[in-house]
This record gives C-alpha cells, sequence and structure tokens, in this order.
C-alpha cells in the first residue's frame, strides 16, 4: 500500500506526473537493468568473450521474458541484494547460457547505467516542458510589454515597470535553464560497465571495447574511466534541476504575491466548481501557486542529498550511491509537477491591468519621486534635489498628504517648474526607462535560441 505522497492515490497528483512516475516505477527500473544485462551479453558475444550463441539465448529470452516484481522483491529481501534476484531469474530462463549471463560486470556497472536510462527518458521530459514555459512566458512578455505595474524592491514600491519586463527576466533565466540542460546531456548521459573496482579486469583486454560497443546498443556515452566513485555528473544535474525548480517556484510566489486581495494584480485560473476553503465560502485561493513553490524547498534538499553523495569511500560504497536511488526520483517527480502546474498557471493567468495602474497610483505619484529628482538635479545638483524630495516624500508618507499637493506648496520645486509643468511628469509610462527594449532583446533572443534547442 503506497505510504509516500509520490504514490499515494489521493495525493500523487499534487507532487508528480503520471509520466515522470512510470520513468522511475518498479517496471521500468527493472526493465532498464534487463536491457543492460541484454545489451551486455550482445556486446561479449559480438567480441567473443562469451560464445555468440549464449549472448543469443540471453537475449531472446531476456527480451520476451515476463518477470514478476513481486517474487523478485521477496527473492531480495531473502538476499539482501538488490540486483542478484534479477540476475538468478535471467540465468533460469537462458537455460544452460545462463552461466554467462553478466558475465564480467559488478552490481554497480547495471545500477548506475540503468538509472542514467531512467535519468535519459526523464530529461527527455523536463526539457521538453521547461521549453514549453519558455514558450508560455514569451507569450505573455510579448502581449504585456507595455503593461505597466509597479515595481517593488524589498517589498516596497519603487519605481514604474512593465508586466512585460517581469516575465522577460524570468523568461531569461529560463533559457539559461535550457542551455543548461542541453550541456549537461553529453557528460550526464554515460553509462560504465568496467567491473568490481573499475579496472575491466574480469573482461580481459577487450573490456574497453566491449564498454563502448554496451553503451552504443544502449544509446548512452562511453566514459573516459571508470565512474562508480565519481559522482559528480548525477550531482551536476541535480543541480541544475534544482536551479529549475527554484526559478518556478520563485515565479510561483511571485504570482501568490500578486494574487493576494490588498494587491490583486493576478489570478491564476478558475474553473467552476473549484473550492478554496472549507469554511469560507468566498476564498479564491492560489493553490496553484503554492503548490508550485512548495516543491522547491523538498527538490533543493535533495540536491543536497546529491552533493552528499559525492563523498565516496574508496573505488566503491553503498552508502552515498544509496541516497541517489531515493534523490533523483523525487527530483524528478517532484519537478514534472512543477513544470505542468506552471504550463497551466501561465496558459490561464488572469492579469489585472486596472488593478496594476490603480496600484500605481496608491503613493500618489511618489513613484515618480526619482524622476523628479534628475529632472531637478539639472538646476540644483542631484544630492541637493535627493534631501529636498526626500524631505517632502517623508511628509507625503507620514502625514498621508498628497504628494503632489506638497510639491506645488515648496517654492523651491515651483521656481523649477510650473503647474502644468509638473503635473507633466507624473505620467508613469514615460519613467519605464527601456524596459520594453530589453522586452524584445529577450523575445529575439528566445526567437533564435529556445526554437532551436528543441
Amino acid at each position: 500500500m503506497p505510504s509516500h505522497v509520490i504514490d499515494m492515490t489521493m495525493l500523487k497528483n499534487n507532487f508528480g506526473t503520471a509520466e515522470m512516475r512510470d520513468v522511475w516505477s518498479d517496471e521500468n527500473r527493472l526493465q532498464k537493468h534487463i536491457d543492460v544485462e541484454i545489451a551486455l551479453a550482445k556486446a561479449e558475444g559480438e567480441y567473443g568473450l562469451i560464445p555468440k550463441e549464449a549472448a543469443d539465448e540471453i537475449e531472446k529470452q531476456a527480451s520476451q521474458a515476463q518477470f514478476d516484481i513481486e517474487q523478485l522483491a521477496a527473492n531480495m529481501a531473502k538476499l539482501k541484494h538488490s540486483l542478484m534476484p534479477t540476475i538468478n531469474a535471467i540465468q533460469e530462463i537462458s537455460g544452460e547460457h545462463g552461466e554467462y549471463v553478466h558475465f564480467g560486470a559488478t552490481t554497480q556497472d547495471i545500477v548506475d547505467t540503468g538509472t542514467v536510462l531512467q535519468l535519459k527518458e526523464a530529461n527527455a521530459i523536463i526539457k521538453r516542458d521547461t521549453i514549453q514555459v519558455a514558450h508560455e512566458l514569451a507569450k505573455l512578455a510579448e502581449e504585456h510589454k507595455y503593461t505597466l505595474i509597479a515595481g517593488r524592491s524589498h517589498g516596497i514600491q519603487g519605481l514604474p515597470t512593465t508586466f512585460g519586463f517581469k516575465l522577460s527576466v524570468v523568461l531569461s533565466e529560463v533559457m539559461r535553464h535550457i542551455e543548461r540542460l542541453k550541456e549537461l546531456e553529453k557528460r550526464t548521459f554515460t553509462g560504465n560497465v568496467s567491473g568490481g573496482v573499475g579496472t575491466y579486469a574480469s573482461f580481459g583486454e577487450k573490456g574497453i571495447l566491449i564498454e563502448r560497443r554496451l553503451m552504443e546498443i544502449i544509446g548512452l556515452d562511453a566514459p573516459e574511466i571508470c565512474w562508480h566513485s565519481s559522482r559528480d555528473r548525477l550531482a551536476e544535474y541535480a543541480s541544475v534541476l534544482g536551479l529549475i525548480s527554484g526559478t518556478l517556484g520563485k515565479l510561483a510566489n511571485e504570482f501568490y504575491n500578486l494574487m493576494r486581495t490588498e494587491i490583486d494584480e493576478v489570478e491564476e485560473p478558475f474553473s467552476k466548481g473549484k473550492v478554496g476553503s472549507s469554511t469560507m465560502p468566498h476564498k479564491r485561493n492560489p493553490a496553484m501557486f503554492e503548490g508550485i513553490a512548495s516543491l522547491t524547498r523538498p527538490i533543493l534538499q535533495n540536491v543536497s542529498l546529491m552533493q552528499h553523495s559525492l563523498i565516496v569511500e574508496h573505488e566503491r560504497d553503498a552508502m552515498s550511491w544509496r541516497a541517489e536511488w531515493i534523490a533523483l526520483p523525487e527530483i524528478t517527480i517532484y519537478l514534472s509537477s512543477q513544470l505542468a502546474s506552471t504550463i497551466a498557471a501561465l496558459q490561464g493567468l488572469v492579469v489585472k491591468k486596472d488593478n496594476m495602474l490603480k496600484n500605481l497610483d496608491k503613493l500618489g505619484g511618489l513613484l515618480l519621486s526619482e524622476k523628479l529628482m534628475f529632472e531637478l538635479s539639472n538646476e540644483l545638483g542631484k544630492q541637493t534635489a535627493h534631501h529636498i524630495l526626500y524631505e517632502i516624500s517623508m511628509e507625503a508618507l507620514e502625514n498621508k498628504f498628497p504628494f503632489r499637493d506638497l510639491l506645488l506648496k515648496d517654492e523651491r520645486i515651483m521656481k523649477a517648474y510650473t503647474p502644468e509643468q509638473l503635473e507633466s511628469i507624473f505620467d508613469y509610462e514615460s519613467y519605464i526607462g527601456l524596459a520594453p527594449d530589453k522586452v524584445e532583446e529577450v523575445l529575439a533572443n528566445y526567437r533564435k535560441n529556445v526554437k532551436e534547442a528543441q
């Protein structure tokens, strides 16, 4: 009976997708081990390390056999070994040729190479969905290139910007992640079949050739040297997935805050019948945003676990190795949920332009104090202009006086401006700098590079 949120019937779809769960299922893990054992026998048969007829029979029988996972699990508990029951099962169905199953290999050869095959499948899903996130961000950035919104620093309104600019910052980040995933492929998708301590001693002089041929059969790269004790490939890959998760969590947390009743600038997709609270009927909670953001923490904890696995004793040990069996499936499954939910959230995102404009006016023009300061600096100098406007701004904030009214009453300001000139300064669109240009630059980069990554 399932006892983990990844597999629990009532919760699993909040923490992962069926597609990614299938990648890390018992059935797929077993199949990858069988695939590696078949490829090993095939390569050894081609190079004469085992009889060709033995390799053919192992391939034939293992390819068509229906293995009983429950029985394998029971045998595993009995033997206290994670792979031996599978080896025994393949040997049994291969008859006299079964003596050549797993010839020269060690358990970690098969399990590591099988894991990389699973990870390659997981990566295809992650890369596809990360590119889709980029597509959705690009569409929204284009649409809202000029949509005004308050830019906030330290949680407080600072200057006007555009919603498209805000999204383009994230899009640029996502594009770097896509680039990272592409760069990682050569390093990550590398198998390893080199024997007990990685020296190919059990394979004889053809060990390197056998390993290369095996990897060619299953579609992985062959390593420069054994990596049983070098876990940097998997740790690096996990770290990049942590970066992707961090971006998605940050975006969801930003939308969560923008959806607050007091801000109300965006809203996640709402469907009829969706319930926000079991006791407060009016609630339309940011459940999707919360779900996305909540998964970044466990992913980053698992990334840390992967990095702890870099410390390996001697040529191999199971203490660090087994941590990867926990962390890699959890990272990829949680990330699959984040990606799928982010795509859905972006596709149905409600952007409340009117509320964005309304919030720009909440400080009564104070968002343009910097613009006014730089204009005044031509007359008074920058630091003097800052001191004057700081004084007026603090009075406006503390005494709840309109900023515009205080400016009109200040002789120092009115020496430099007529009332009409002063009013013309309070145009938010006039002080978004090069935001639309930078949006276009990011979109141009997206059109060029992200589409090439597909």
